[in-house]
């Protein structure tokens, strides 16, 4: 990877858990290889229901239990975010379909399915937002830690295009 700064959005419907929760994962793991001066990580959300306020607290709990800051406030994803950022992720099928439609032609960033970098092949982010326990959250979480290794160690061979 060169040493220009990368940029990278996290996207799911409302910014109140999927997201935020990769976006947290994925700035802690540049952080431990010691590349997060490199990144520049922010999450978002295609729907504006949750602009400004915080995560569920089911998601700040799933972080802090994970040691994982997060001071960050929902926001919805705009036309910009296609030529700031250099990779968008969604968190579900739905997620990408909406982000395509939504992408201005010829646009910076490449959207990925965050799950298809996971090495145990669970391609969808659990999403935890209906679930009466914390145990979606633990999930998310996971899956959110196993793609982002995998999406860096991806990137790092030369196979993300």
């Amino acid at each position: 990877m060169s040493e220009d700064k990368k940029k990278a959005l996290f996207v799911c419907l409302g910014n109140s858990c999927r997201s935020p929760i990769a976006e947290a994962v994925f700035q802690n793991t540049v952080n431990k290889m010691a590349i997060g001066h490199l990144w520049e990580v922010d999450s978002a959300g295609l729907a504006d229901w949750n602009v400004g306020y915080s995560p569920t607290d089911r998601a700040l709990n799933t972080m802090r239990k994970h040691g994982l800051r997060y001071n960050n406030v929902g926001r919805q994803i705009n036309n910009d975010d296609f030529n700031n950022f250099d990779f968008i992720f969604g968190m579900d099928e739905m997620n990408i379909r909406d982000l395509k439609s939504l992408a201005p032609e010829n646009c910076k960033a490449k959207v990925f399915l965050l799950g298809d970098f996971d090495p145990e092949g669970e391609r969808i982010i659990r999403d935890p937002y209906f679930d009466n326990h914390d145990r979606g959250f633990e999930k998310c979480y996971e899956q959110a830690a196993r793609c982002s290794k995998g999406f860096l160690e991806q990137l790092e061979k030369g196979n993300v295009k």
